[in-house]
């Protein structure tokens, strides 16, 4: 598992119009690509009557599968333009797809190639980017007499709180990037004196949204 990649916030549909021509563009997070042929497969049903309904998409932990498809435009003037935007981007698991209404100007190959990869750019732009970053949930057991301490430095540190529960013990809950549970460790035992249980649980990706 990566310990952190960039991807789709969610789905989303933004138009921009370039000389009379419409260039909707559908982005969405896919896990397969299953999923991203299924997302193509709906987009073509819904704008059955566009001129163009041109495609990219890249998948996987490695990029290891990349897929462009201009549907009819000139060779390389829209799908691949579109999977280099995502690949500019660093973005895995995304499906976009850019649906083209002819204006009655055409454009050329500089123009069609300008115009996919600003279609795209804009879409991304506007459905928004996360960063997943792979955490590892870690426990920390203490007595009571420990929660004030325990509980401040963590809300003051770089860790992120994910809960606490009060039983005959109290136990804090907190989420610790993959690469810094060995520094964790030492930090908790330091502060409690090394009165303090940790215990691993389970790992979870967790998401922030990358500005613009």
């Amino acid at each position: 598992m990566l310990a952190s990649y960039y991807t789709m916030k969610t789905s989303g549909t933004n138009e921009i119009v370039i000389n009379k021509s419409r260039f909707i563009a559908h982005v969405k997070r896919v896990t397969n690509e299953a999923e991203a042929q299924e997302f193509i497969q709906s987009i073509k049903k819904e704008h059955w009557n566009a001129t163009h309904n041109c495609s990219a998409y890249m998948i996987g932990e490695k990029d290891e599968i990349q897929k462009a498809n201009d549907d009819g435009e000139p060779s390389g003037t829209a799908g691949v333009p579109m999977l280099e935007v995502l690949k500019k981007r660093h973005l895995k698991d995304t499906c976009v797809v850019v649906t083209r209404y002819f204006g009655g100007i055409k454009l050329g190959a500089g123009g069609l190639i300008r115009a996919y990869g600003s279609a795209v750019t804009e879409g991304i732009n506007a459905a928004g980017v996360v960063e997943r970053t792979l955490m590892k949930v870690l426990s920390v057991r203490v007595d009571y007499t420990w929660l004030g301490k325990v509980e401040n430095e963590l809300r003051q540190s770089s860790y992120i709180m994910k809960n606490i529960e009060y039983e005959e013990k109290v136990s804090l809950f907190a989420y610790v990037p993959v690469e810094s549970v060995q520094s964790f460790h030492k930090w908790i035992t330091n502060i409690t004196n090394g009165q303090g249980q940790i215990d691993e649980q389970e790992e979870t990706y967790l998401e922030t949204d990358v500005p613009l």
